[in-house]
Order: C-alpha cells, then sequence, then structure tokens
C-alpha cells in the first residue's frame, strides 16, 4: 500500500500538472511549524525560478487545483510561497485502517531485492567479550533486522579473530604448563582427545598471561611467533589444539550472544580466509599490482584527488607474514566467490576508517569485487563512563559485557521490586527483558558515529527517551486491552473513525509514518531514527492516553475505535522495538 506522504505527494502533483507546472514540485515535508500546520509543500519555491514567476502567484495556483482534495482539510498559502496544509481526519482514519489490515503495516517492500553481507561481532577468540564488543553487535543487529524488513537477503558474519599471534601464545603457554599433552609430541599419531584441556575460564585466563609474559621476556615471544607459524603451516597438534581452543571459545560467545538477543548466519573467522591469500597475493603480483618496498609487498592505493596522505595498503611484511589488511583482502574474495553480495557492509569502530578505506581501494584497484559492488564503512563512536572516557570497571579494567548485562538487569530487578508491579517469581525475567531494553535503546538512540555516555541511572530510567519508558508504554496499552477485554469487549469489532481532538490526531499521524521511519533507519544506515520515531509515538500516546476517556467512553461505536488505535499502536511500538533487537513483558 502507498504511505500517507505518498499519496499526498500524489494529490499535490496532480494539482501542480492540472496548474500547468512540474508534478514532481508535489512533495510534501513534515511542517517544521506544527502550530500553524501539519505538513507542507516547498514546491513553489523551487519552481519559481524555471517559469520566471512568483512562488506565491504558483502556490495560489496549486491551492486553487486542491480545493475539492478529499485529502487535505486544510490548504493555505503563506508568502514567500508555501502551501501549509492539514490531513483530513476522514482521510487519515481511512489511511489506518488500512494500515491495520496491513501485514507490514503500511511499509513498502525494496523493489529490487539486494544480497548484503554484514561483518559485525568480531571477537577474538579465547578472550571474554566486553563492552567493546557491545555496540558492534547491537547496531550491527538492527541493520540486519532492519534491511530484512525492507525485503533485502541479510547475510550476518560474525568473522571472529582467530588467526594471529594470539593463537601462538595461548599454544606455547599451555606447552609450558602441561607439555606432557599429546598435542606437543611431535611421535604422536592417534586420534587427539575430543574434549579440550581446559574450560573457557581457564583459557580466558591464559591468554593474559602470555600476553603479559611475550611483553617482559624475549625469548618467550619468539617461542610463541614459532608456535604461530607452525599453526599456520598446518602443524597436526596445534591445528587440533587450535580447534579444541574454537570449540570452547564459540559455545561460551554464542552464550553471551544469545543474551544480547543477538544472531549470526555465519560463524566466519580469519583463518576460513587463509586458503584464498596465497592465490591472490600471486594474482596481485603478476597483474601489476603488487610491489615489493623495503622487503615488504604493497599495493599503492593513493588518488590524486586525496587531501590527505593515504600509505600503501601492505599485503605481507618482510618475513612474509600476512596482516590483518590481508586477511580482510582474502576475506572479501571468499565472499564474493560465496555469495556475490550487492554490498558488503561493515559495522566496526570508527578507528578503523584508514585500514578500510585501504582495504576498500585495494579490493576495487585489483578486480576483487565487481564495479558496482558496494563497501561501506559505518564506524561507531566510544560507549563512554560518566567521566567521558572509554567505559571501565570501578577498578579501571575493561568491563566484561556479561558483567555490563547482569548490573543492569540488577538495577531493573530492583526498581521493579520497588514498584511492586510484578510478582516476585516473574521480576527477574521481566528484569532481563527491560534491561536488554535499557541497553540496546541506550545505544541505538544515540548516532552510531558518535561517542556517547553509558549512564545506568539513566538509562534505566520509566521516564524520559529510555528503553523502559517505551516498553512501560507498551504495557500500558496491554493493560488497557486486557480490561477492554475482561469487561466484555471485542477487539475484532468496528473501525477506525476521524479523530476528535488534537492529540488523537496527533498520535494517529505519528502512527502514520511507521513505513517511512522503518524504511528510512535502513536506507540510511540509522538505528537511531527509528528510536526517535518510537520515542514521538510513545509521547503521542501518553499524551492522548491522559486527555481521553477510553474504557469510560459511552459511545459504543467511538470506544470501538479508540481500541483499534490502542491496537494499531501496539502493533506499530512492538514491530519496532524487534527490529532494534529486544521485546516487552506483558506486565513490569
Amino acid at each position: 500500500m502507498l504511505g500517507l506522504t505518498e499519496r499526498m505527494d500524489k494529490e499535490l502533483a496532480g494539482a501542480f500538472e492540472k496548474a500547468g507546472y512540474d508534478p514532481a514540485l508535489g512533495k510534501a515535508v513534515v511542517s517544521n511549524r506544527p502550530d500553524l500546520c501539519e505538513y507542507q509543500c516547498n514546491g513553489a519555491m523551487a519552481g519559481a525560478k524555471a517559469y520566471k514567476k512568483a512562488p506565491f502567484m504558483i502556490a495560489e495556483d496549486v491551492k486553487a487545483q486542491l480545493s475539492d482534495t478529499a485529502v487535505f482539510s486544510s490548504v493555505e498559502v503563506v508568502k514567500p510561497g508555501f502551501l501549509n496544509l492539514k490531513v483530513d481526519e476522514g482521510f487519515l482514519a481511512d489511511f489506518l485502517q488500512e494500515m491495520d489490515g496491513d501485514e507490514r503495516l503500511g511499509a513498502r517492500k525494496a523493489e529490487k531485492p539486494e544480497t548484503i553481507l554484514l561483518d559485525y561481532g568480531g571477537p577474538n577468540v579465547a578472550k571474554p567479550l566486553h563492552v567493546g564488543h557491545l555496540r558492534s553487535a547491537i547496531i550491527g543487529e538492527s541493520l540486519k533486522r532492519l534491511g530484512r524488513f525492507a525485503g533485502h537477503r541479510m547475510i550476518g558474519d560474525i568473522h571472529m579473530g582467530d588467526w594471529g599471534l594470539q593463537m601462538g601464545l595461548i599454544i606455547t603457554e599451555l606447552r609450558h604448563r602441561k607439555p606432557e599433552l599429546c598435542y606437543f609430541d611431535d611421535s604422536f599419531n592417534g586420534e587427539y582427545p575430543a574434549e579440550a584441556p581446559f574450560t573457557i575460564s581457564e583459557l580466558e585466563e591464559i591468554y593474559p598471561t602470555a600476553s603479559a609474559k611475550s611483553k617482559e621476556d624475549e625469548a618467550y615471544k619468539n617461542e610463541a611467533l614459532e608456535a604461530t607459524g607452525l599453526l599456520q603451516q598446518g602443524k597436526a597438534g596445534y591445528m587440533a589444539l587450535w580447534k579444541q581452543i574454537m570449540k570452547v571459545s564459540v559455545a561460551d560467545l554464542k552464550k553471551n550472544y544469545e543474551k544480547l538477543n543477538v544472531s549470526f548466519d555465519l560463524w566466519k573467522a580469519e583463518s576460513d580466509a587463509q586458503p584464498y591469500i596465497p592465490d591472490m597475493v600471486e594474482y596481485m603480483k603478476n597483474e601489476g599490482f603488487a610491489y615489493e618496498d623495503q622487503g615488504a609487498l604493497v599495493v599503492d592505493v593513493k588518488q590524486e584527488d586525496d587531501t590527505k596522505e593515504i600509505p600503501p595498503c601492505m599485503l605481507l611484511k618482510s618475513d612474509g607474514a600476512s596482516l590483518y589488511t590481508t586477511t580482510d583482502l582474502a576475506t572479501i574474495v571468499e565472499r564474493m566467490d560465496d555469495y556475490d553480495p550487492d554490498e558488503i557492509l561493515y559495522v566496526v569502530d570508527k578507528r578503523q576508517e584508514l585500514h578500510f578505506e585501504q582495504v576498500f581501494r585495494c579490493a576495487r584497484k585489483t578486480g576483487l569485487v565487481k564495479k558496482d559492488t558496494k563497501l561501506t564503512f559505518l564506524g561507531f563512536g566510544t560507549m563512554n563512563g560518566k567521566d567521558g572516557k572509554p567505559f571501565k570497571t570501578r577498578e579501571g579494567g575493561v568491563m566484561r559485557l556479561e558483567n555490563l548485562i547482569a548490573d543492569i538487569n540488577e538495577e531493573m530487578f530492583r526498581k521493579i521490586v520497588e514498584n511492586r508491579s510484578v510478582k516476585d517469581k516473574e521480576a527477574e525475567e521481566t528484569a532481563r527483558i527491560v534491561g536488554l531494553s535499557a541497553i540496546k535503546y541506550g545505544d541505538l538512540s544515540n548516532q552510531a558515529t558518535k561517542d556517547y555516555i553509558f549512564d545506568v541511572d539513566r538509562f534505566t530510567s520509566f521516564e524520559g527517551n529510555t528503553g523502559p519508558y517505551i516498553l512501560y508504554t507498551i504495557v500500558r496499552i496491554k493493560s488497557i486491552l486486557n480490561r477492554f477485554c475482561e469487561e466484555g469487549g471485542d477487539l475484532t469489532g468496528g473501525r477506525i473513525l476521524p479523530a476528535q481532538n488534537a492529540s488523537e490526531k496527533n498520535l494517529m499521524l505519528q502512527l502514520s509514518g511507521f513505513g517511512n521511519a522503518a524504511i528510512g533507519a535502513f536506507e540510511e544506515k540509522a538505528p537511531h531514527r527509528l528510536c526517535a520515531y518510537i520515542y514521538d509515538v510513545a509521547n503521542a500516546f501518553n499524551s492522548f492516553y491522559h486527555e481521553t476517556k477510553i474504557l469510560g467512553e459511552e459511545d459504543a461505536s467511538r470506544k470501538q475505535s479508540l481500541i483499534h488505535v490502542l491496537i494499531l499502536t501496539r502493533k506499530v511500538l512492538e514491530n519496532c522495538i524487534d527490529l532494534l533487537g529486544f521485546s516487552a513483558p506483558d506486565r513490569m
């Protein structure tokens, strides 16, 4: 179905054309002066030069063609040539009735669906997830959901780090601690054990210990470098140990991402790209793209119009070792071979912008991607504490993600118990649901590219622009609908009638914008725009609720209409929060 603004545009385009002007000038936009009108059209201003006519006169001509419109209840011309518009209440009610019966609530679907590979997550195996992994997971998951809703084929890839020096460090430390393990016996030719020789807790302690040793002990570091090289050359015992590290790590990662309601279609890692590296490097040499510079193999990626220095993209170090750039380029080759995506979208820390600029330029210059394949970098800002510095524990260390989630859940549990709104046995699960909304909405309501302050007190508040406030609004609607049913009401009867007051019409206008908000949030890669829309809807509903007798309405058809508006509000809000990656409880 056509959205409300598309229908207004159609009406305006027809009026411009009948008046003798270009129909493309007929576009409605939300008014920046809501005290004067709901929408406005600036086409007369844009067309004044082409038609050598005062915009006020053009606007008057167009207004004359809208004299019998069913779309607008009011059309006013304001100097120097704006058309101020108010939507007809009956037209709006009919639109919402149609929207209520549409499974997509009026949201258009992509005419040309694309395959979009989304790279988000990016944890290193054998390390616990910390707050630094939060934004990639939350933003990436939301974009995946928004893209699917828009009709695209979204493929989410976690892209784990599993093939660098960290593996050599873990192997070396294990060899020092447990030299008797069969993985270190070169003469061993049996089957390696099915069970790992460590738990996730032990593994998470081993890596920082080994890393610290390597910074103080040169011999230890060289031993780790040698172990890394042997692993990458396929040494049997080390490969078997690497598989155990991966198995234990992935199981733990899945458990922790599940707590965030984040999932991935692909559990790929750097190691998956390794088989593509030799042929890719050879191709770049043979085609004259790669050359040696001080022993290293590089590709020039600078361009004539660069305003800043862009260093060459390094493929291999002087000792022949590969780098992140090598792995990322080989991963692009793998993705093009396996999925031929229209776009590869990277949701990573904005401090990696130069790295990805080099990778993207190299991929394009060397023909690793098609000319029309989009390579997109969505760099996100830092999540900071109240001091404005990267979020830390009270002791000053990097906070584990599971500890942050636990702290938020504990705070929500305390508030819910204090309110005595939920029975004790339900309070813990409710706290988990509301806590997730606090974390996700608190992050997503900020523009992805900007740093933001993670304020636990503010994010867990039931007032203001927060996840709990949005959920509380949904729960309030559910409660009214439940009471309506308990009083013998039928949720399926009647139809939506024209609004009778300003707060009701404002809510209806806000609801009509769902399709544009949801699709626009994906097209702009901006989940914060959907958050802003949700907040506007919640505020509009709460104003309407406080000014309107709903269950106390005596006119049966009017009461049924109000109930329908509530049902549609709940549908819109629940669809929105699902696109952001969280849900609402029944009570809170």
